[in-house]
C-alpha cells in the first residue's frame, strides 16, 4: 500500500493567506544554501553538474539493488515509464534532454518509436549511453538490440541551439526531460534556450514531456525548518544560503535560485527552484501550453489503480516485498514528494494518426565513439 498523498500547496498557500497583490510584487519562495567554494573551484554551475555525472560510476544490479533509495529510483522508473507510455506513440520521433547513461532506453523500445536523438552536458554519461545501446560486445544470444537508430550528442542543451545541428533531423513527435530541467533556472537565458530548443525541434501538436523538482514543496519545507535554513531526512537533504534567510523571492526575481541538494546514491550538486507559474508563462511566449503538472504523489494516487500501470508497479518491485520487508520507506517517499510531473503540447497541430506514413530511418545501427557530437 502506497502510503498517504501529500497536496502540494501553491506559494500563497504556503504564505496562508490570500494575496491580491501584482505577480511582480509577490513573493514565491526562498532560496538555497552553497557552502563557500575552496579557493579556485568556483566553477560554473552547470559544469559541477556535468562533473557530478561523468564521476559516477555504473554499477552492478546487486550494488544497485543495496541502494538505499532502491525503491525510490524503481518509484522514478515507474512514473518515467508510465508517463513516456502515456504520451509517446508507435513510430513517433524522440529528443531526449538530459538523456544521461541511457537509462531509460528499455522505455524507449518498449514504446516502439522510431527515432532517438538524445543529448547530455556529460561525454562520460554519453559513452557509457553508447555502450548500453550497443550491447555487450559478444551480443550474445540472450541480448535483445533496440529496434530503433539513435544519435548522441554531448552538449548543454540549456546552453547551445539545437536548431542548425539538428535540422534534418526535425521534427520530432515527442522531447522529453527527465529529472533536470530545473538546472536551466540558473538564469533568464538558459530557460528561453531550452524553450526555444523544445519549441523547434517539436512538430504542431508535439509533446514536452518531463519530471523536475516541485518548488512549491521545497519552499513549504524551507518554511517549516522556523529555525534553519535546511530541511533533509536519512536520504536527502536541502541546504538554502543565507541570502535567502528572509525565505522570501519576489516573482519579479524568479531565476538563479540556488540551493544545494543531496540524494544518497544519486545526486550532490547545486539546483534551482522553477516557479511553475514562470515557466508556464516562459512557455507560452514559445507556443507550448501546459496540459499537466501533478505532483509524483499526486500523479501516482491517480495512475496507480489502472490495471497495466499496477502490474508494472509490481514486476518492478516498486513497492518492496512486505515479506521479505524489503518495503518503500516513508523517507523515500518524502523525497517522491520533492518532484512534480509536467506535460506541455505545441500550439497548431492535433497528435498524430498511428497510420499516418513516417519517414524511414531503418533500426538498430552501432554507435562509435567518434560518431558523438560535440557542440559548444
Amino acid at each position: 500500500m502506497l502510503p498517504s498523498r501529500k497536496r502540494s500547496r501553491s506559494y500563497d498557500d504556503v504564505d496562508g493567506r490570500d494575496d491580491d497583490r501584482g505577480a511582480s510584487e509577490r513573493e514565491f519562495g526562498d532560496m538555497p544554501f552553497v557552502e563557500e567554494a575552496e579557493p579556485g573551484a568556483f566553477e560554473p554551475p552547470q559544469k559541477l553538474v556535468a562533473l557530478h555525472y561523468n564521476l559516477r560510476e555504473n554499477q552492478t544490479k546487486a550494488a544497485r539493488e543495496n541502494s538505499p533509495i532502491i525503491h525510490l529510483k524503481k518509484l522514478n522508473n515507474w512514473v518515467k515509464s508510465t508517463l513516456i507510455r502515456r504520451y509517446t506513440s508507435r513510430g513517433d520521433a524522440v529528443l531526449d534532454l538530459a538523456c544521461g547513461k541511457g537509462g531509460d532506453l528499455l522505455k524507449w523500445d518498449k514504446a516502439q518509436v522510431s527515432y532517438y536523438v538524445g543529448v547530455d552536458i556529460a561525454i562520460g554519461s554519453l559513452k557509457d549511453f553508447q555502450v548500453r545501446y550497443n550491447g555487450p560486445s559478444d551480443h550474445s544470444r540472450h541480448w535483445q538490440p533496440t529496434k530503433f537508430p539513435a544519435k548522441l550528442i554531448c552538449a548543454d542543451c540549456f546552453e547551445v541551439s539545437l536548431e542548425e545541428p539538428l535540422k534534418d533531423d526535425a521534427p520530432f513527435d515527442v522531447c522529453s526531460c527527465q529529472f533536470a530541467l530545473h538546472y536551466s533556472f540558473q538564469t533568464c537565458e538558459r530557460v528561453e534556450t531550452a524553450l526555444r530548443n523544445v519549441a523547434s525541434m517539436l512538430r504542431p501538436g508535439g509533446v514536452f514531456i518531463g519530471t523536475m523538482t516541485d518548488a512549491n514543496v521545497i519552499v513549504r519545507k524551507l518554511r517549516e525548518a522556523t529555525t534553519t535554513l535546511e530541511f533533509h531526512n536519512s536520504v536527502y537533504g536541502v541546504r538554502f544560503g543565507e541570502a535567502w534567510a528572509d525565505k522570501k523571492f519576489a516573482m519579479d526575481e524568479p531565476f538563479g535560485i540556488e540551493y544545494q541538494f543531496h540524494l544518497e546514491d544519486a545526486v550532490d550538486c547545486p539546483e534551482y527552484l522553477v516557479p511553475m507559474q514562470v515557466l508556464q508563462w516562459k512557455a507560452d511566449q514559445y507556443d507550448l501550453d501546459l496540459e499537466v503538472k501533478e505532483n509524483f504523489h499526486e500523479y501516482i494516487h491517480k495512475h496507480c489503480q489502472e490495471p497495466e500501470n499496477a502490474e508494472l508497479m509490481r514486476k518492478m518491485g516498486v513497492l518492496g516485498n512486505d515479506k521479505q520487508g524489503t518495503v518503500i520507506s516513508e523517507d523515500e517517499w518524502d523525497a517522491a514528494y520533492l518532484y512534480l510531473v509536467f506535460v506541455f503540447r505545441k500550439r497548431g497541430g492535433r497528435p498524430r494518426p498511428q497510420d499516418q506514413p513516417r519517414r524511414d530511418r531503418g533500426g538498430f545501427r552501432i554507435i562509435n565513439v567518434e560518431d558523438i557530437v560535440t557542440l559548444s
